[in-house]
């Protein structure tokens, strides 16, 4: 085992983000998982949607069995140079809905707060021209 374990880049790991060549990178250690995508029992959407970052997190949600781990080893290519991994900014996916719900909420509340006093000026204007022509 003498020889010395490659170290890639983010930018570099990265390329490999297709189903015929894809690479992910978990707890600093690079994985070519190309072989692995229609035997993942989570599918291979999955492991493509986890290239070109770091995926710890996302495979230490989902909990992987020991097995698992031991498996990973045979896909091992090299190790990732820390450096060139964005430090951590929380990442709060978009499919949550009720994420959705409070950014479209807060629009209409932005379009009425400019739509509301508008509005009431036209109405004013509007009463202000009647009353005078009248």
């Amino acid at each position: 085992m003498g020889e010395e374990a490659k170290i890639f880049t983010l930018s570099e790991v990265s390329e490999h983000n297709q189903a015929h060549d894809c690479w992910i990178v978990i707890n600093g250690k690079v994985y070519n998982v190309t072989k692995f995508l229609e035997d993942h029992p989570g599918g291979d959407d999955v492991l493509l949607s986890s290239t070109g970052k770091d995926a710890t997190d996302d495979f230490e949600d989902v909990g992987h069995s020991e097995s698992a781990r031991e498996m990973m080893e045979q896909y091992y290519v090299g190790e990732i140079d820390p450096t060139t991994i964005p430090k951590k900014v929380k990442y709060t996916p978009p499919k949550q809905p009720h994420y959705n719900q409070d950014k479209t909420s807060e629009f209409i509340i932005k379009i009425l707060q400019f739509l509301v006093p508008l509005a009431i000026l036209g109405l004013a204007v509007g009463i202000r021209i009647y009353t005078k022509s009248g």
